[in-house]
């Protein structure tokens, strides 16, 4: 064949939105994504090209030519083919390769662990009762929080990064100031069982960070005003459990329950919207598309640098840099939700608008502990009992591949803030560090003496935090 005579395509780009871009261009079937890459950037016409991935039909990935996804689909060649371009993170996080300490104090196991939205502080509850705070420049112990009787379940970081709340297996709710490791304002009671979830109003709603949800075993969801240390509202409607809740970037809570349900209910008077059926067992988990970009408020990954700074600006400031980050991971649709199961299924939702689901996600062999989208919301991870996490597509809920390697349950999983790796933790004592393109693993972790509960990869990609049944909380880097 000489040269003349080289196979041809005409391709269309289009947006995920399906926004048409240029008109339909004439390329040699052989040509690789960095090709394409120029000839897509050339036509956006941006002053900082940004890195692309490239879709035949919005299926099949681009990964070494378009004639490869050509064959794979089957796509007639006298046709136009639409080519989806995605813009993918403009930084790029390293895999966590070893550990760098071990951090002693806990005299029970660690139950959670959680970076501040910066990846300034660290945080860990424990089943000693108390919640620890971690110096992330010397990697030591910083400060003990002691306020809780009883196990510490979960802990929650104000996306502004200057409060923690925690909740315990005596249904109190504390919060802490990091810097001082002293609580904040007084102890909230009013659940009469043990709290299973806390969730932050958004930032870009509320830059004062003031009011906290918790869901609670009793079966109730309560909002709570930090400043003045009250509960301001009870919903009830779930029978059994509730065994998470999410506040929404458009001003609504999520809930689900061990009624099988998940209920969607409006933040500023509590009222009940919607109720969401279909799974057949206890609802353990829930994720919103939002979850990143919620947790971290004001702070973007791509400007971070080695050594944390706090976030600095007036909260008006803050407010708009945080809904300006919110708008642009949630685009033209509203945020969508998954729910995970012990009746091994997931379900995925869009809340706000429906209450069928938009897709069942089946596969896993065993209950769904965690599941979890990506920073850029178009994956989805789901942890399972199965001892497999799976990956599927965020928007349309289609399976995509299974990352086998643990040989325990997996407990929590966490997305690197380029949406580019996946950390696991598993019953089997190691970490798993899993590249998402190729599906394979990247790196294994072991280090732990017994079962790993909370994983954690701060925000700014810097360090992975791990904590379990052997007391430590372990610190990875690269």
């Amino acid at each position: 064949m000489t040269s003349e005579d080289v196979e041809r395509l005409l391709i269309q780009f289009q947006d995920e939105e399906g926004e048409v871009l240029g008109s339909p261009f004439d390329v040699p079937l052989d040509i690789t994504p960095d090709k394409l890459q120029l000839v897509c950037n050339a036509l956006l016409q941006k002053d900082e090209p940004v890195p692309l991935a490239f879709f035949v039909r919005g299926e099949a990935e681009v990964v070494s030519s378009l004639r490869l996804c050509v064959k794979a689909l089957g796509v007639e060649t006298e046709q136009v083919v639409p080519v989806v371009y995605q813009p993918q993170a403009v930084f790029r996080v390293r895999a966590v390769a070893r550990c760098t300490s071990t951090l002693q104090g806990h005299t029970e196991a660690v139950i959670s662990t959680a970076f501040s939205p910066t990846g300034k502080f660290l945080a860990s509850g424990s089943g000693d009762t108390t919640v620890r705070f971690w110096d992330l420049t010397t990697e030591t112990p910083h400060h003990t929080a002691r306020g809780h009787t009883h196990w510490v379940l979960c802990i929650t970081w104000s996306p502004d990064g200057k409060k923690l709340a925690s909740g315990c297996k005596n249904s109190q709710i504390c919060l802490w100031d990091p810097v001082t490791g002293k609580q904040i304002g007084k102890t909230l009671t009013g659940h009469s069982k043990w709290i299973t979830w806390l969730s932050w109003e958004p930032l870009h709603l509320n830059p004062e960070c003031r009011y906290l949800a918790s869901s609670s075993k009793d079966g109730s969801i309560r909002v709570w005003d930090t400043v003045l240390g009250r509960c301001e509202k009870i919903m009830t409607g779930h029978t059994q459990s509730v065994t998470c809740v999410k506040w929404g970037g458009d001003g609504l809570l999520y809930t689900s329950s061990q009624d099988r349900t998940v209920k969607v209910w409006r933040a500023k008077d509590g009222v009940q919207c919607r109720t969401l059926q279909g799974h057949a067992h206890w609802v353990n988990t829930l994720a919103l598309s939002t979850d990143y970009v919620l947790r971290t408020g004001a702070f973007e990954p791509a400007t971070a640098t080695v050594n944390p700074r706090d976030l600095t600006g007036s909260l008006d400031e803050l407010k708009e840099m945080a809904l300006e980050r919110y708008n642009k991971v949630r685009s033209s649709a509203p945020e969508r939700l998954v729910s995970g199961s012990d009746d091994f299924t997931l379900f995925l939702w869009n809340p706000a608008e429906d209450k069928k689901p938009l897709a069942r996600m089946t596969g896993h062999s065993a209950l769904v502990n965690e599941v979890l989208f990506s920073p850029d919301s178009r994956l989805l991870a789901s942890a399972s009992f199965d001892k497999s996490i799976k990956i599927w597509d965020g928007r349309t809920g289609k399976y995509l591949i299974s990352l086998r390697g643990h040989v325990g349950s997996v407990y929590q999983v966490a997305w690197s803030a380029d949406s580019r790796l996946l950390v696991s933790g598993s019953s089997d004592s190691t970490l798993k560090v899993w590249d998402i393109k190729t599906g394979k693993l990247n790196m294994d972790l072991p280090g732990h003496a017994d079962e790993v509960y909370a994983v954690d990869w701060s925000p700014d990609g810097q360090r992975v935090a791990s904590g379990g049944k052997d007391k430590c909380l372990r610190i990875w880097r690269r």
